[in-house]
């Protein structure tokens, strides 16, 4: 009977010494289920090694790929939603914003900046899904409109990299209102001559897709990002009938003549670069 006893002679290490491995240092791609390590994978920018998955990024690190020596200028910084509604549904508004500013350490789903790319002055608005989405509301309404206010007092171009579940249901028509709100600014760039870059990455769907997201002088996307007004679900739903393969992707949009081209993380920079120049002439 001794074979089923658990012999304790050569144990050196009791279990509570034992060290538990530390949680982040690997990373397992959603799509083709790859294990590399995570510095790995933030070598190669977020992108899967195996299947060219590109993991959703945070504006900061937009920030850190496209500008010169990773320098840039954060503005219009401290803007943050009120509550003109009262809305409540399981929570009081006040409490979500206020609960996901300290999760994130975000103030709202939207962050400004202005810097320079290969010497040349850029303003970027890139979202930031994590915050209730990257849902449209008030604060991204105006801080958008400032920011294009800052790419018309430097003369420059001026990108909106969009990640949003779409409008803030929370704000009901002042979020709607943002979609005209951020539309008819964007005529000021045309009447300046500026370019507005639109970079819709995974997901960009509902009155962001509806609105300023389909307006840039030229519209760019990652591979394979979804881009859409209502989700494959609720389009399949609503007709009744099976999706055509990669429906509301990226490469399926460009197909239907709504983006102008497509960009690897890798060649993000060097695109948006030659983007500018080509029309600065």
């Amino acid at each position: 009977m001794g074979w089923f006893k658990r012999s304790t002679e050569n144990i050196k290490t009791s279990t509570k010494d034992k060290k538990e491995t530390p949680e982040g240092l690997w990373y397992k791609c959603p799509t083709c289920k790859t294990v590399i390590s995570t510095e790995d994978h933030k070598q190669n920018l977020w992108v899967c090694t195996n299947c060219n998955h590109h993991e959703k990024l945070t504006s900061d690190q937009y920030f850190s790929l496209i500008f010169d020596n990773e320098k840039y200028t954060e503005f219009s910084k401290g803007l943050i939603s009120g509550d003109p509604l009262k809305f409540e549904d399981t929570k009081k508004y006040t409490d979500r914003i206020k609960a996901t500013q300290e999760k994130t350490g975000l103030k709202d789903a939207i962050k400004t900046v202005h810097g320079k790319i290969n010497g040349d002055k850029f303003v970027i608005a890139a979202m930031d899904f994590k915050f209730i989405g990257g849902s449209l509301g008030s604060v991204m309404g105006e801080k958008i409109v400032r920011a294009i206010d800052m790419a018309l007092k430097l003369e420059c171009p001026f990108m909106i990299i969009s990640k949003s579940g779409g409008a803030r249901m929370m704000e009901a028509g002042l979020s709607l209102m943002q979609m005209a709100k951020v539309s008819a600014k964007l005529t000021q760039m045309a009447d300046a001559k500026l370019p507005y870059i639109s970079f819709l990455s995974d997901p960009t769907t509902g009155g962001v897709t509806a609105s300023f997201a389909m307006l840039g002088d030229i519209n760019i996307s990652e591979p394979n990002a979804l881009i859409a007004f209502a989700g494959p679900r609720v389009v399949k739903e609503t007709i009744g009938r099976d999706l055509p393969e990669g429906f509301q992707r990226a490469e399926f949009v460009l197909e239907h003549g709504f983006l102008d081209y497509i960009v690897e993380r890798k060649d993000l920079k060097s695109k948006l670069s030659q983007t500018i120049r080509l029309f600065k002439g």
